[in-house]
């Protein structure tokens, strides 16, 4: 069913006018519930610290959390304390909880586990975004929520909206008939819109997923991707978009064998034997939950958000205006 989905989304595949009507409904859904926040019917509330969401409109991943761990990273190395909620897909607690670096992918997800590993910042996942803020806010001078666009109990001082710079909004139709949660023009409503790959449109800053190291979970090891040019390897990826890591592996030359797996998959050693001798690549995210069997021949590849100067200039001076840094 998701694959169709994704084929009714981005391609174009036939039977999607079937779900047009249960998008208008989402969208009516959607737009009463942003009015009953908007006019206080649905209570919400501030944490006391700045608060900038970091979300998309769309179903699936478009780069989210390696910006979120580029930008925290960026302000810690202006002094400030930084604090990150994350909703903790994949976990099975609900919070509010903070994320060490030796958590248990299972029982905080994967994506806050990486941001606990790889950001500048101090990490709480929830259910309510609202309480783990407020877990947060007496230890940090600022609040950063990856994804959570949509979850206005907690309110915000800066929105920063990012776009999958290949898919881009898809068909532009409303859950289920398409892969926005919102209607296209709320990104406008943001104070920065990222767009992560492709050509950005006006108004855009864009970022790229730079290549990193390939690293070895059995010791920690670290190869340049370019060693696996022309080489044949498992790619497996449990990502949003798995046909980015993919692409990624393709651009460098390497050959993978494509196992794409849903978004915040758990994995099981099983899952990773293919019995050919071959190594696996994974994504960072991936290899988080895979922490406790770091068999040799499993590898990750590094990649981190990266902006030219003017782009990275002009959010992170958005984002200290809020804090009295500029």
């Amino acid at each position: 069913m998701r694959r169709w989905l994704e084929r009714v989304w981005y391609q174009g595949a036939p039977g999607g006018f079937l779900l047009v009507p249960f998008g208008w409904l989402f969208g009516a859904v959607a737009a009463a519930r942003r009015a009953l926040y908007r006019r206080g019917c649905f209570a919400s509330a501030h944490p006391g610290r700045p608060v900038i969401v970091i979300g998309n409109l769309t179903v699936g991943g478009s780069g989210k959390t390696p910006l979120t761990a580029w930008l925290a990273t960026a302000l810690a190395a202006h002094g400030l304390k930084v604090g990150i909620v994350s909703r903790g897909h994949g976990g099975r607690a609900t919070g509010p909880l903070e994320v060490a670096a030796t958590s248990d992918p299972a029982e905080v997800g994967d994506e806050p586990l990486l941001l606990a590993r790889r950001a500048a910042a101090r990490v709480v996942i929830g259910r309510d975004r609202l309480a783990a803020a407020r877990r947060l806010a007496p230890a940090v001078d600022l609040i950063l929520a990856d994804d959570g666009l949509q979850h206005y109990r907690l309110r915000r001082d800066l929105e920063i909206v990012v776009i999958d710079g290949r898919r881009r909004y898809g068909n532009g139709r409303l859950l289920p008939a398409g892969p926005l949660r919102e209607p296209v023009a709320r990104a406008q409503q943001a104070a920065l819109r990222v767009v992560n790959g492709g050509a950005p449109a006006s108004g855009e800053h864009p970022m790229r997923l730079a290549v990193g190291s390939v690293v070895a979970l059995a010791d920690g090891g670290r190869r340049p991707l370019a060693d696996y040019a022309g080489r044949r390897v498992h790619a497996v990826a449990g990502i949003g978009d798995p046909a980015r890591f993919f692409a990624t592996l393709r651009a460098a030359g390497v050959v993978p064998v494509e196992h794409p797996l849903p978004d915040h998959a758990r994995l099981a050693p099983r899952d990773l034997a293919f019995g050919d001798g071959l190594p696996v690549l994974m994504t960072e995210k991936d290899a988080v939950k895979c922490q406790a069997f770091p068999a040799a021949g499993l590898h990750y590849l590094e990649v981190e958000a990266e902006f030219a100067a003017s782009d990275a200039n002009a959010i992170l001076e958005r984002v200290l205006r809020l804090v009295g840094r500029t």
